[in-house]
């Protein structure tokens, strides 16, 4: 069992004892088109995070899986409903204060599990980190997949920005949570081949902005369980090359 929730405090001093990593997964609840869960990010987060402790359980490092963040900086989807989004300020401190006190019961590395792309929820994601180290000296660890380098080795749906509940989202989906993804609905929408990433450089502030009228962008109807799958083993080996170059306390 990796899951900290799970587990009584004797096991998480045993753990502490053996030297532990952690991983926080972080999300939002926030619409993914009309055939992917609001809880999409957190989804993805949980199962790439739970997928890294295994791995690093095989190799004889403890590693466990805090509860998962739920709420993020999600303005960009704010016109549809379910969407619920945190003044940047409020999820800074609420980030901050989950990884300084995972620091400061011991867990080394810290690292955080991020499927949600919004790029203030990403910068406040690292003013948090930034916030943890000013206040502990403590590294915490964040594979930032936005940052090219660690693009590049996931699909070319990710790569063309096209991604927001497309193929690359809706294919985890399905690999972890099949029954949440409305699958009658998925396989008829049509493409929309509309870059996020063009989209917010030109100015545009939300999906309606940027042609997004259903809460998606990307291809839908192509997503497999078998690519979720795929995907998540790249995400996962992502966290965990993180978590082993960051070393041991």
């Amino acid at each position: 069992m990796t899951d900290l929730a799970k587990l009584a405090w004797p096991d998480v001093r045993r753990l502490l004892d053996q030297g532990c990593a952690a991983i926080l997964p972080v999300g939002s609840t926030e619409a993914h088109g009309p055939h992917l869960p609001l809880d999409t990010d957190v989804t993805i987060s949980i199962g790439m995070a739970r997928r890294a402790a295994d791995q690093l359980s095989q190799t004889g490092r403890a590693c466990v899986v805090l509860p998962a963040v739920n709420y993020s900086v999600t303005d960009f989807a704010g016109a549809f409903p379910g969407s619920l989004s945190l003044p940047r300020t409020t999820a800074e401190a609420h980030l901050a204060g989950i990884l300084g006190a995972a620091v400061g019961t011991g867990f080394a590395p810290v690292a955080v599990a991020n499927a949600h792309l919004e790029p203030e929820h990403i910068a406040s994601i690292r003013s948090a980190i930034e916030s943890v180290h000013a206040h502990t000296g403590a590294e915490v660890v964040f594979p930032d997949v936005t940052r090219r380098r660690l693009a590049e080795r996931l699909t070319d749906e990710f790569r063309s920005g096209a991604c927001h509940a497309g193929s690359y989202e809706s294919s985890l989906v399905l690999a972890d949570d099949p029954e949440a993804v409305k699958d009658d609905v998925r396989r008829d929408l049509p493409e929309v081949p509309i870059s996020l990433v063009d989209a917010i450089r030109a100015g545009q502030t939300d999906f309606l902005q940027a042609g997004g009228t259903q809460a998606y962008f990307g291809r839908p109807a192509d997503a497999t369980e078998d690519e979720g799958r795929k995907t998540f083993a790249i995400l996962a080996t992502l966290l965990v090359e993180a978590i082993q170059a960051a070393g041991s306390p």
